[in-house]
């Protein structure tokens, strides 16, 4: 049988080897871990009021010829819901944003540009994010604090982008998925009867088959109980 011998001189050096490794876990388990834990408490799919409310969260980057209806329709059934708008829409239609805005409607932050945000780094989520609260505020005169990305894409560099700009993310607990061709009224009425809770969030766009949609969804909701609020009105 062998015996193997460690020099003093080694077994100091494996020794502080190890300790460091251990310093190094502890220390990533309790500031990096607990610091996702922060980030993600600020990404809301949904409300946490536990009430018979359902918000409605309206992407915007394009439809323009059908907004005017929507607001039309939320003002007959007095709702007000979230419209998120990009920054650059914003800048090329600012009487819209602003006739949307004179309803009483809420205004999110979708980012300057529609951009896939989870292949962003840091600077450029920053900036891109930055850019569109800078926009609506010299429109609106108003501070955003809600971020919806654009498509649901996002990564760490969002998180802590948004973090850093005092941002909440907001996702959606049901998708109409009314920008695809073969989405008809009665899929996005489905889509949304079908999955209603307390404190849902319903992405939607504006689209002609949303526009059609709308009357029923909004009836039926009510009938069930269920108030339709801004997003900000479903987060605590």
């Amino acid at each position: 049988m062998k015996i193997f011998y460690i020099k003093k001189q080694k077994l100091r050096l494996l020794i502080t080897i190890l300790v460091l490794a251990i310093f190094a876990i502890i220390f990533y388990n309790i500031y990096y871990k607990n610091s996702e834990e922060t980030f993600k408490e600020d990404i809301y799919y949904k409300g946490n009021i536990d009430e018979k409310v359902i918000a409605f969260a309206c992407n915007v980057d394009w439809g323009n010829e059908y907004i005017p209806e929507m607001l039309s329709i939320f003002e007959k059934e007095d709702i007000k819901i979230t419209f998120f708008v990009t920054g650059k829409w914003a800048e090329k239609n600012e009487k819209l944003l602003k006739d949307i805005y004179s309803y009483k409607h809420e205004i999110g932050n979708h980012g300057y540009a529609h951009a896939d945000y989870g292949k962003l780094n840091y600077d450029d989520n920053l900036r891109e994010i930055k850019k569109c609260h800078e926009v609506l505020n010299n429109i609106l005169n108003m501070e955003c604090k809600y971020f919806a990305p654009p498509a649901g894409s996002f990564n760490d560099n969002t998180i802590k982008a948004a973090e850093e700009l005092n941002y909440d993310i907001i996702m959606w607990s049901i998708d109409t998925i009314d920008w695809r061709e073969d989405s008809t009224q009665d899929k996005i009425i489905n889509r949304v009867l079908t999955q209603a809770e307390n404190s849902a969030i319903v992405l939607m766009h504006p689209t002609k088959e949303t526009i059609k949609a709308l009357p029923v969804i909004i009836q039926t909701l009510k009938e069930e109980g269920y108030d339709i609020v801004k997003v900000g009105q479903v987060i605590k």
